[in-house]
């Protein structure tokens, strides 16, 4: 008999006032899975991490959190899984020992003391254990705040944008953390915008503006992009912009840092040339143009623009995001 989903959600919706947060949603998790909800703000990331917590019921559908229902069984479930919000709250004035023994009590966790000091040492955060939380670095306010998170051991940890203002070095160092939580086999889902963090996820969900947009492996996804990609190094870059988004069989134009990505609907081998050969007739320096494997970001925008009508709207705008 198959095991039953860590987490499953099926035709969920929630509504604030006028506004449709999350619109009949659908997926499964699997336990000791790492798993990805991944979309710009707005998309239903944080309305969707809330209703697995139990904090908020949904309008329609079923949730279940280990065979259980969060709102019901909130009780049941919180003892099961950790939270780790966008705006986790620490308190200033107490040690990171303190901390972590103010968090344990909340969950009832009486003998908590080895399960810290193996956290501590694992977050090298051992050395600074009597140090207010307040003049932490901002890596070492996230460290503590999934230390927090996992002192009572959880079988499911829940982390709303947890690396958001992170310097890269911090962010890097949370994800080994990470890593290692899930070889002891928590199951992990990570809200996040950047779609770097995206890849290192088993499966991910594309969501926007509260809808599911797609399921599946980063790998799959990519795969499954239709059309060709041509990355494209030119100056003056908006004007090359302007230029291959007028052109025939090209749906899209986005930018990536320096490089423009022209996504056409068909592959053809001559293409990168053809571009190449458009852009200089137009009087534009070309230093590249060459075929590329789609992006996330690539799927992403793609999956956008076919999904509504204003994405339609929007199509070969380009507006220069590089995180979603």
């Amino acid at each position: 008999m198959a095991e039953s989903p860590a987490l499953s959600l099926a035709d969920v919706s929630r509504r604030y006032g006028a506004t449709e947060a999350v619109r009949g949603v659908t997926f499964d998790v699997a336990r000791g899975e790492m798993f990805g909800l991944i979309g710009p703000d707005g998309a239903g990331k944080t309305t969707t991490i809330r209703l697995l917590c139990g904090l908020i019921a949904a309008d329609r559908g079923r949730l279940r959190v280990l065979g259980r229902d969060p709102v019901r069984e909130h009780l049941a479930v919180t003892h099961t899984v950790g939270y780790f919000s966008q705006r986790f709250s620490l308190y200033g004035d107490l040690s990171i020992d303190e901390n972590i023994a103010f968090f344990a009590e909340i969950h009832g966790v009486t003998r908590y003391q080895d399960r810290r000091t193996r956290l501590l040492d694992m977050m090298q955060l051992t050395p600074f254990r009597q140090r207010l939380a307040e003049r932490l670095s901002g890596g070492m306010k996230q460290k503590l705040a999934l230390a927090c998170t996992l002192i009572h051991e959880p079988e499911v940890i829940l982390l709303d944008e947890p690396t958001t203002g992170v310097d890269p070095v911090s962010r890097r160092e949370f994800w080994k953390l990470l890593s290692e939580f899930l070889s002891q086999g928590i199951t992990i889902v990570m809200a996040t915008p950047y779609l770097d963090e995206a890849e290192r996820c088993s499966r991910v969900a594309l969501l926007h503006e509260g809808r599911l947009l797609a399921v599946d492996t980063p790998e799959r996804l990519r795969r499954a992009h239709p059309g060709q990609v041509v990355e494209v190094l030119a100056s003056p870059q908006a004007a090359a912009l302007e230029v291959l988004a007028s052109q025939p069989g090209v749906e899209d134009v986005q930018v990536f840092g320096e490089r423009l990505h022209a996504r056409l609907a068909k592959a053809d081998a001559a293409a990168p040339e053809q571009v190449a050969a458009a852009l200089r007739h137009a009087g534009i320096d070309v230093t590249s143009a060459r075929p590329v494997v789609a992006s996330l970001e690539d799927v992403f925008i793609n999956q956008v623009l076919h999904a509504s009508p204003r994405g339609q709207a929007e199509k070969g705008a380009g507006d220069g995001r590089q995180d979603v």
